[in-house]
């Protein structure tokens, strides 16, 4: 058990420092990792992807708190766009929960496994969409808001992924759109990790699930990879003022493949 302990301190620490970084939250590296490590020990097949989503989701909590508080000391959170989108998010994220408990593990790992590729690709690439307009109005917002936290909450990110590039699009400047991200973690995090626990609820009930667990969450994997996320996340917000970001995403999305790629092999 001190070795696996060991093993989440270890990831949570990368996890978190790329968050505070890139504002892309840690469920990329997490999921992928988590899943790998969970049928190392031998949990249950059909539980696997559920598990790692849900504690990477609940992980995402107290990074996000980290990361924004390090973003907001820079001034570079917009609370109003954080504020607008919040309800959408909220509703959003609930019901994502909701389906990807009803989704099998395989098509779930495939799901993330795609989406995420796409999100490497555009890493790699340094796609940037030409800012080309301001942002919606209340109800573009909440609607804006649901389909961010939707997808978020089926493949356990941030939103980082898909709002930064929207404030970017909506005329937001890089670093206030990265902050601004992290900060929008937060609502996404907490309804996701409360979807989880929710639809896990049953399977926990009936036995289905490994000791330690509540609903879809992995205590025991949340305690390791939160201790040290949280301690690196502010790290990572503070470098994210001062290094070439563009570099640093190649070799991130570099490692998310890798780790996609392991995960894949593993479950398929």
């Amino acid at each position: 058990m001190i070795a696996w302990l060991l093993a989440y301190l270890a990831l949570g620490a990368f996890a978190g420092f790329f968050a505070g970084l890139l504002g892309v939250g840690g469920g990329a590296v997490m999921v992928p990792v988590l899943a790998v490590m969970f049928a190392a020990q031998n949990f249950p097949d059909a539980h696997l992807m559920h598990l790692a989503l849900g504690t990477s989701m609940a992980t995402i909590i107290f990074t996000s708190v980290s990361s924004l508080r390090a973003h907001h000391q820079h001034g570079a959170v917009l609370w109003p766009i954080v504020k607008s989108v919040a309800p959408g998010i909220i509703l959003g994220t609930l019901a994502g929960a909701q389906i990807a408990a009803h989704v099998p593990t395989r098509p779930l790992a495939i799901f993330f496994a795609v989406f995420m590729s796409y999100v490497a690709i555009q890493m790699i690439l340094n796609v940037k969409p030409k800012p080309s307009r301001e942002l919606p109005g209340a109800t573009a917002m909440f609607g804006v808001g649901a389909g961010i936290g939707g997808i978020s909450s089926l493949v356990a990110i941030g939103g980082g992924s898909l709002s930064v590039p929207f404030m970017t699009w909506c005329n937001i400047k890089m670093h206030q759109a990265i902050g601004t991200s992290s900060a929008i973690g937060f609502p996404i995090a907490v309804a996701g990790t409360v979807g989880y626990m929710i639809s896990g609820y049953g399977a926990m009930q009936q036995g289905g699930l490994p000791a330690g667990s509540f609903g879809f969450i992995y205590l025991p994997a949340l305690a390791g990879t939160v201790i040290a996320s949280v301690l690196a996340a502010p790290f990572g917000a503070k470098l994210a003022h001062r290094l070439p970001v563009a570099v640093l995403k190649k070799i991130f999305a570099g490692v998310i493949i890798l780790l996609v790629a392991k995960m894949l092999h593993g479950l398929l």
